[in-house]
């Protein structure tokens, strides 16, 4: 089951227009703009539906996604997105302009951003960046006047506290949760490609929540029958939350080989030598940008061009930073660690910390980050810092446990003295 869902999964997600438009990606591989194909008309073969319904989709939060409106009349020559978290509820945010012409810089989008400042209509699509739980909803095609031509039914799953397995250490994915009326499993997306070249690598596939029932609410469609997202608004009250299953994602090693770039062969030569000769240590040919950090203070790094569904990588110096080692959650009390969404984080910098710090973006080397931690004598913190949050959030659990500690030592004195006295009496 789980291989026939998956692939009827990409299937709808092809659907949904994740590959229905062509994305220019820059030099540093950042969304920019959206290439328009030359295609037939699929409004004149699209007959909107007599009764609005709603195509589920599910993501992962953190990234993007791309609605098209599959049908409108030929004459609606602009389309208004609404969005609505509930049916039946009065409050619903209009994502336009009035004009469709609304345009977004990705790169300058922001986690946490307000939806209406993330998103983008491109030939009649909606577009929203780095999604969040708090998307998920209704998405409705439509026009000022009111006229509503197609929906979505998105679903945004959480990526913190996603479950992850190590293939490599025979660790396996979540076992489906069978009831009578329902049944919970996960459906994965394909495996990545490999995140390093010429060495080991390794390789990411993320599954989402999905459930199948026969009692899902008939105006949501579905690629396949009675199978829907666990957070869809087609699963029943009574089925939500039960049980609270998390996405996940599975990890393996992997090997690939690197694209050889094209260069002179006399400087190819020179180069070997000299490397050879001991004179010259190898350095990569990639952009390498300096940073000076306070010593104690925290850093989080983003691989330039680099989106939560990429394959990255991060390397060191010559060290490899294994996911296996340095993913978020395998270790509780970890300081340097990598998140879902491929940022390197380092809390309380060291001075050990100190070295150039490489990015691999889909098998290929991109960046690197010489990175300096220095001591200032004088740095004024502010309420803001995450080391003075930490610390005020220490200070108060401490003087809540000591305050508690000294309350029940006190009634259980109070109270071993009653007794003593209804004794004696």
């Amino acid at each position: 089951m789980r291989k026939l869902l998956t692939k009827v999964y990409h299937h709808q997600m092809a659907s949904t227009g994740l590959a229905g438009i062509a994305i220019v990606l820059g030099t540093a591989d950042v969304l920019h703009a959206f290439a328009i194909i030359e295609k037939e008309d699929v409004f004149k073969k699209t007959p909107c539906p007599a009764f609005l319904m709603f195509e589920n989709a599910a993501y992962l939060a953190d990234m993007s996604f791309e609605l098209p409106c599959n049908c409108k009349p030929e004459e609606v020559t602009s389309v208004v997105w609404y969005f609505q978290k509930n049916m039946g509820r009065h409050r619903t945010k209009v994502l336009t302009d009035f004009d469709g012409t609304l345009v977004v810089d990705s790169s300058h989008i922001k986690r946490g951003v307000d939806m209406l400042r993330r998103f983008s209509i491109r030939m009649f699509s909606l577009i929203v960046f780095r999604v969040q739980v708090e998307d998920s909803g209704h998405y409705i095609c439509g026009t000022k006047k009111g006229d509503f031509f197609y929906g979505y039914d998105v679903d945004v799953q959480t990526s913190k506290n996603i479950a992850v397995a190590f293939a490599d250490e025979d660790q396996h994915p979540q076992k489906d949760f069978n009831r009578t009326h329902f049944v919970v499993f996960t459906v994965f997306w394909e495996w990545t490609k490999c995140n390093r070249c010429d060495v080991r690598g390794e390789q990411r596939r993320v599954g989402l929540c999905y459930v199948q029932s026969p009692y899902l609410l008939r105006r949501y469609r579905t690629t396949i029958p009675e199978v829907a997202s666990c957070g869809s608004k087609s699963v029943p009250k009574q089925f939500r939350g039960v049980p609270n299953r998390k996405p996940e994602v599975v990890i393996r090693s992997c090997m690939a080989p690197c694209r050889k770039k094209m260069s002179s062969m006399g400087e190819a030569s020179i180069s070997d030598v000299i490397s050879k000769l001991g004179e010259k240590p190898w350095v990569p040919d990639i952009p390498i940008q300096f940073h000076k950090q306070s010593l104690g203070t925290g850093l989080i790094i983003a691989c330039p061009g680099a989106r939560p569904e990429h394959a990255v990588a991060w390397d060191k110096d010559s060290t490899r930073m294994y996911l296996t080692r340095f993913l978020t959650g395998v270790n509780k009390s970890m300081r340097v660690f990598i998140d879902h969404g491929n940022h390197l984080h380092i809390r309380f910098a060291q001075m050990d910390d100190r070295g150039v710090y490489y990015c691999w973006r889909e098998g290929q080397l991109v960046a690197g980050f010489r990175l300096a931690v220095v001591y200032e004598s004088r740095h004024k913190r502010s309420i803001d810092d995450p080391e003075t949050q930490y610390a005020i959030k220490a200070i108060f659990t401490s003087y809540v446990f000591i305050t508690l500690l000294f309350v029940s030592i006190h009634i259980v004195r109070c109270c071993v003295y009653a007794f003593r006295c209804t004794s004696v009496e």
